[in-house]
């Protein structure tokens, strides 16, 4: 079980991410903190809801025919493992 203090954290951590995404419109920025919640606090909602908003920022900013081409190619070197 958690502990009440990683949950604060990281919904501290969460909160300055998504402030950098959608109060200052820093997705460079709002990307490193998503990912900082995803490393130090990997088992909690937070972590889920950066991901989701990772994949947001993605869908946001890569063209979808860049998308779609990169993540063939993952599929593709996964499968010739």
């Amino acid at each position: 079980m958690k502990d009440a203090n990683e949950t604060t954290k990281a919904g501290q951590q969460y909160e300055a991410a998504y402030s950098a995404h959608y109060k200052m419109k820093n997705l460079q920025e709002a990307l490193e903190l998503y990912k900082d919640v995803l490393t130090t606090h990997p088992g909690t909602q937070e972590a889920g809801y950066s991901r989701a908003q990772i994949r947001n920022i993605v869908k946001s900013v890569v063209p979808e025919q860049d998308l779609l081409d990169a993540e063939m190619k993952l599929a593709l070197a996964i499968l010739a493992r």
